[in-house]
């Protein structure tokens, strides 16, 4: 049986204690400055790169694409939480379920408008798959994620529900 198949790991995460919730909270207000630091050096270090190796990228479209993959390499992880911050909201609502279905509810929808959209000529085709990270379900668990996607549209797809819930959008097939 896969990860993604047991039924006991789409169940809600367990409480977290408020002392615990507290603690990571003054971490993470501690070290968000330290992330944006960090993402704005990464930044001014790859822009000096880019701008020095102008030259060779009027020459080679390659090494342009290189380029931008390996800027979004650098730059993607530094944009993104490590998973043990806690946010104010989190750590305010942390075992309310209201919430927790009501920021799953806003969460869906909000991507069920996106991949809904009809296609804009010369824009990039709406998102048709998407993933739902934990600290958004958190109170309720994967499986009312399922429930309220499969109501939107969306398909589950295989995924490690302890991280994060996948989704694809049904539609999309039909849609050209």
């Amino acid at each position: 049986m896969h990860v993604y198949e047991d039924p006991a790991t789409w169940a809600p995460e367990r409480v977290r204690p408020k002392g615990q919730l507290v603690f990571r909270f003054v971490l993470t207000v501690l070290y968000t400055p330290v992330q944006i630091v960090m993402w704005l050096v990464a930044l001014v270090v790859f822009l000096a790169i880019c701008l020095i190796t102008e030259v060779i990228t009027v020459f080679s479209s390659s090494y342009e694409r290189g380029l931008f993959k390996a800027g979004d390499r650098v730059l993607d992880p530094l944009s993104k939480w490590p998973a043990w911050c806690v946010s104010w909201p989190e750590m305010r609502h942390e075992g309310d379920i209201a919430y927790y279905r009501a920021r799953v509810e806003r969460v869906v929808g909000r991507w069920t408008e996106k991949a809904s959209a009809p296609r804009v000529p010369k824009k990039p085709r709406p998102p048709v798959e998407c993933a739902i990270p934990l600290r958004d379900y958190r109170g309720v668990g994967g499986a009312y994620v399922a429930q309220v996607a499969v109501a939107q549209g969306w398909e589950p797809r295989p995924t490690d529900v302890r991280k994060e819930v996948r989704l694809w959008w049904s539609a999309a097939s039909h849609i050209d």
